[in-house]
């Protein structure tokens, strides 16, 4: 005769939900969910509709862990992820607490930064089971002792990482370039006006005159 599964009480249910609340609104799939907690599908799907006010959404989910070698994406993940190591083994924190504190301190830093955000929190619990599977390591900087992601069995020593060598177009984007391009258009709109509010301070003198002449 089969033994019915335990039930969890209402406080272990409640803090599954809960858990549940923080990565959806952090922006979890529901794959994510789904392998992180013990929630029902149907009871997960209904909490995302609450939340969000829509259906999650449907696809596949990053599986190659050369995105996270680009030279931009790579910093991001190296970030994410050394904050994921000291707040699991420095903090004890567990596995999602360490996810979930470490993705917003991660978003915390972009702002303080007024960087976009690269990782979102699906890419960025990718990359923690991309390094659970054995497919990523942690690699020292040779110049500043930091430690990047980097591809299993990838060389170890007299490498340097992305923010000490950046590449040649580093920043040249094509949003970068929009940037400089508005900043460049505000710049002549302000020297525009402040030639003309010149010119008309210049020539009101000979305004007056020409009008006290007048009467």
């Amino acid at each position: 005769m089969l033994k019915a599964a335990p039930k969890r009480s209402l406080t272990e249910d409640a803090q599954e939900v809960f858990r549940a609340i923080a990565l959806i609104e952090l922006g979890a799939r529901m794959q994510v969910l789904e392998s992180e907690l013990t929630l029902s599908r149907d009871r997960m799907i209904r909490l995302y509709r609450e939340v969000k006010g829509v259906s999650p959404p449907k696809g596949m989910l990053p599986f190659s862990a050369d995105w996270y070698m680009t030279w931009l994406a790579n910093i991001h993940a190296s970030l994410f992820y050394n904050t994921y190591l000291f707040l699991k083994n420095e903090a004890r924190c567990s596995h999602l607490d360490a996810l979930t504190k470490g993705y917003r301190l991660y978003l915390e830093h972009c702002r303080h930064s007024d960087t976009e955000a690269v990782l979102d929190l699906t890419r960025a619990w990718t990359l923690v089971r991309f390094f659970d599977a054995g497919m990523l390591q942690l690699t020292p900087c040779c110049r500043c002792s930091g430690k990047f992601v980097a591809h299993k069995h990838d060389l170890q020593h007299n490498v340097v990482c992305g923010a000490c060598q950046p590449p040649s177009r580093a920043g040249k984007t094509r949003k970068a370039a929009v940037a400089r391009r508005n900043v460049c258009e505000d710049t002549v709109m302000a020297d525009d006006a402040l030639l003309a509010e010149v010119t008309a301070q210049a020539h009101a003198p000979v305004a007056q005159a020409r009008v006290a002449e007048a009467a």
